[in-house]
């Protein structure tokens, strides 16, 4: 078997999946890159495993199963958080989510403690 086809299959899917991290602004459409990175990876290690006779029987099999776990707890919390992102700001934009805290200012008790002395 000539694993090119295979492998330029991948690094098309892989490429394609980091454009689509780098130039969306959808939470939902990231994610969504992220898993075609993942595919392309999975589709490598089978390439390999079936191509090159290791030491372990099917080791890239094995790995691409743990890709496939890894990728479905991965969408499993960042559906979760997408959701969040949106009760909050009703949008998913990437661009708007905010990376720092915004610092909050606390009452004073002295202020308080001044008025009803006061009284």
């Amino acid at each position: 078997m000539r694993p090119v086809i295979p492998y330029v299959t991948a690094a098309l899917l892989f490429g394609l999946g980091v454009y689509g991290v780098l130039r969306r602004r959808n939470a939902v459409l990231v994610l969504m890159a992220v898993e075609l990175m993942l595919n392309a990876v999975n589709l490598v290690l089978v390439t390999a495993d079936t191509t090159v006779r290791a030491q372990l029987p099917h080791a890239g099999q094995v790995f691409a199963l743990f890709v496939i776990v890894l990728a479905a707890a991965e969408i499993g919390v960042g559906l979760a958080i997408v959701l969040q992102l949106y009760r909050l700001r009703a949008s998913v934009a990437v661009d708007e989510v905010p990376l720092t805290e915004p610092p909050t200012v606390e009452p004073t008790k002295a202020g308080g403690a001044a008025a009803e002395a006061t009284r």
